[in-house]
C-alpha cells in the first residue's frame, strides 16, 4: 500500500480576543513583544506592568506536521500536531497566537500497548460539538500499521487541557478501506465530516455527521487526476475548511509527502447542496508549492485560524526547510508548523502566496492613498504595484534594522538579504553590504502613520525628516504637507 503521510486542517471562525486587540497596537512589528497601547491603572494611579503580545515567528512549533489551530470563542488559541514518533496526542494553548510557540505542551492521550490504535497516530484535529471537545484521529493496529482507520477522543470539560479524554469510539466508512484525516464543520445546521479514503486512491469524501462517531451516506467529491497530485502517489488528502464571500472552501493537500506535497483548493457556494459532487469546483493549479526562494519544501495539511484581533485569515501548515530527505519521507522528523497571512483576491478567491521562509512573518504596505497598491519589487527595483501583482512580490519581513535596537529594515521576500534602500531621494532594493552607507539608507524608525494612526510611517533613522513615500512610484523626502503625509503613509498588512 502506497506510504502517504496524513494531513489535517479546518476554521471555526473566532470571534476578537476580548482583551488583546492588534487594532490597538503598531501592527508589523520587529520580532519579539509588542507592548499594548494603553497601559492599566492600578490603585491609586499606579501603572501595572505592560502587556505584551508575542510576535508570531516561524516556525511556529518545531516538529509538529499536520498542524491545527483553533481559536476558540473565549479567545484562546488550541494547538495540536502530529508527533514525528506517532503514538500519542498532544495539545497546548495560549492566550495568543505567537504565544503558540513556547506554550507548554501536553500529552492527552497515548496509544495503548497493543490493538486498533497502537499503531501510527495520525493528524489530530480538535473540535467543540455539542457542549462537548472531541479529537478526530487517524490510528492504525500493532499488527498492521497500514491498517489505518479514524478514531475520536471525547471530553466533557469546559477546558481541553483539563478533563478527562476517553476514546469515544471509530468512525466507520462504508468502503472500510484506509482512511484518514477527519476534519468536521457545521454549515445552515448539519454538521458534516469530511475526510481521505482510499478507492482505490486517496480521494476526499464528505458525510452528514449524525452522532461524533457516526456519519450518513458519504459522497466522492475530490479524486487525485491532476499532474501536480499524483507525483509518488495519487492523493487528495488533509482536507480544512473556510467560509468567506459566499463560499465553502476546502484545502487540501497533494502527491507524495516529499518535496512535491502542495496544496490544492475546492469551493462550493455557500447555498449549494454540499452533498452533491457537483457543487464542487477544482482549482485546476495548486494554491501553495514548494519554494526554492524562501527555502521551504513540502507545504501541506494545513489548517485556518485568524490573528489576535479576529480580522486577519491565518494558514497554518508544515514544510521542511530542506529538500533532500535520507530514507523514507514519512519518517523525517522537520515538518515543522508554519503561519502566514492569508490574501483575498478581487474575485474572493483566497491568495495563499508563496511559503514565506523562517522569521518574523512578513507583511504588506499598502499605500494609505491608494489602497489597491502596495509597495512591490521586480527583480531589481522597488516598485509601487497593483493589486494583481504576485502577492510575494508585495511582501517584506520587518526585521532588527542596521542604525540601532530601535531601528528595522525591510527584507524583500521573494529576495532574502535584499532590503528597501532610501538615498538622495530615490528608493532601491540592495543586498546588504554592511557598509555604513548601507546602514544609513536601509535603517527606518516605525513611528504612527502621519495622516492616519491606524497605519505607518518609515522615518530614515539617521535622516530624521525623510521618510519613505509613495504615490506614482516610490521615492523619499519630507512628510509636511497633507499630500505628503499621505503618501508616507501605510497600512502594514
Amino acid at each position: 500500500m502506497p506510504i502517504h503521510h496524513p494531513d489535517h486542517p479546518r476554521l471555526h471562525t473566532p470571534q476578537p480576543h476580548p482583551l488583546l486587540s492588534r487594532r490597538t497596537l503598531l501592527r508589523g512589528g520587529v520580532a519579539g513583544s509588542i507592548a499594548l497601547a494603553g497601559t492599566p491603572l492600578l490603585a491609586g494611579g499606579a501603572h501595572a506592568a505592560v502587556a505584551t503580545v508575542p510576535a508570531v515567528n516561524n516556525p511556529l512549533v518545531l516538529q509538529r506536521a499536520d498542524p491545527y489551530v483553533l481559536r476558540h470563542t473565549d479567545g484562546s488559541y488550541y494547538f495540536t500536531g502530529s508527533v514525528p514518533e506517532y503514538d500519542r496526542v498532544v495539545l497546548r494553548s495560549s492566550e495568543t497566537l505567537g504565544g503558540l510557540t513556547t506554550a507548554t505542551e501536553k500529552v492527552v492521550w497515548r496509544q495503548p500497548a497493543s490493538g486498533s490504535m497502537a499503531g501510527f497516530i495520525w493528524a489530530p484535529e480538535l473540535h467543540r460539538i455539542g457542549g462537548k471537545w472531541y479529537i478526530y484521529f487517524a490510528a492504525s493496529d500493532s499488527t498492521d500499521v497500514w491498517h489505518i482507520r479514524i478514531y475520536v477522543l471525547e471530553n466533557s470539560a469546559a477546558d481541553p487541557m483539563s478533563g478527562t479524554w476517553t476514546v469515544a469510539g471509530q468512525v466507520k466508512t462504508p468502503a472500510n478501506s484506509f482512511a484518514l484525516d477527519a476534519t468536521t464543520f457545521e454549515h445552515k445546521g448539519t454538521q458534516y465530516l469530511v475526510w481521505a479514503e482510499k478507492n482505490p486512491e486517496s480521494n476526499l469524501y464528505i458525510a452528514p455527521l449524525v452522532s461524533p462517531t457516526k456519519i450518513g451516506t458519504p459522497v466522492e467529491i475530490a479524486v487525485p487526476t491532476l499532474p501536480w497530485e499524483i507525483i509518488g502517489f495519487k492523493v487528495n488528502e488533509g482536507a480544512a475548511m473556510l467560509k468567506r464571500n459566499g463560499r465553502i472552501f476546502l484545502s487540501y493537500s497533494a502527491s507524495a509527502t516529499d518535496a512535491n506535497y502542495c496544496m490544492g483548493l475546492l469551493s462550493a457556494d455557500q447555498n449549494a447542496d454540499l452533498l452533491n459532487p457537483a457543487s464542487w469546483v477544482k482549482k485546476q493549479t495548486p494554491v501553495m508549492t514548494s519554494s526554492t526562494v524562501s527555502g521551504l519544501y513540502g507545504p501541506g495539511h494545513n489548517s485556518f485560524t485568524v490573528d489576535d484581533d479576529g480580522s486577519t485569515d491565518m494558514v497554518v501548515y508544515h514544510a521542511r526547510d530542506y529538500k533532500n530527505i535520507v530514507g523514507d519521507p514519512l519518517f523525517d522528523p522537520n515538518r515543522h508548523a508554519r503561519v502566514q497571512r492569508l490574501y483575498w483576491s478581487a474575485d474572493g478567491m483566497p491568495d495563499f502566496g508563496i511559503p514565506v521562509g523562517q522569521g518574523v512573518m512578513p507583511s504588506r504596505l499598502q499605500l494609505s492613498a491608494s489602497l489597491n497598491q502596495y509597495v512591490g519589487i521586480t527583480d531589481t527595483a522597488a516598485i509601487v504595484a497593483g493589486a494583481g501583482a504576485p502577492l510575494a512580490s508585495t511582501q517584506f519581513r520587518l526585521v532588527p534594522g542596521f542604525a540601532g535596537p530601535k531601528s528595522v529594515a525591510l527584507e524583500a521576500v521573494l529576495k532574502p538579504g535584499w532590503f528597501l534602500a532610501a538615498r538622495g531621494g530615490a528608493v532601491t532594493l540592495e543586498p546588504q553590504s554592511g557598509t555604513s552607507l548601507f546602514a544609513d539608507a536601509a535603517s527606518f524608525t516605525k513611528r504612527p502613520g502621519l495622516s492616519n494612526n491606524q497605519g505607518s510611517s518609515l522615518e530614515l533613522t539617521r535622516a530624521p525628516g525623510t521618510f519613505l513615500r509613495a504615490g506614482a512610484g516610490l521615492d523619499s523626502g519630507t512628510a509636511k504637507t497633507t499630500a505628503e503625509k499621505r503618501r508616507a503613509t501605510f497600512f502594514l498588512r
